[in-house]
């Protein structure tokens, strides 16, 4: 399952349920292309327990604003659309599934 892509426009629709995993980042940003493998294995690898989404910090740079996004990439987990946890700069896998097993346990795919 590939991320969702999130603009200004559906950010607040699509993160208001559930638990939602969204990495904010720019196509200009190495450490943001460098994870984008790991968040779209992490999208596959949760589906049906966290949503993934991307949110393009160029193009959107209200939502960035409004949670104070100041370094890429940062990714933040959304709770019925209250942030509830976040990484800032490139990090392992393991240390996204460890943020996320947290709030969900295993994933049913673990690899």
């Amino acid at each position: 399952m590939k991320p969702v892509e999130l603009s200004d426009s559906n950010f607040k629709s699509e993160i208001e349920s559930g638990l939602t995993l969204v990495d904010f980042w720019a196509p200009w940003c190495g450490p943001c292309r460098m994870i984008a493998p790991v968040v779209e294995e992490i999208a596959g690898q949760y589906e049906g327990q966290v949503k993934v989404g991307k949110l393009n910090v160029d193009d959107n740079q209200q939502t960035a604003m409004q949670f104070k996004v100041m370094s890429i990439p940062t990714l933040i987990l959304y709770k019925d659309g209250q942030p509830i946890e976040h990484i800032v700069g490139a990090q392992p896998k393991r240390a996204f599934e460890q943020m996320l097993n947290k709030h969900v346990g295993t994933p049913a795919a673990a690899n």
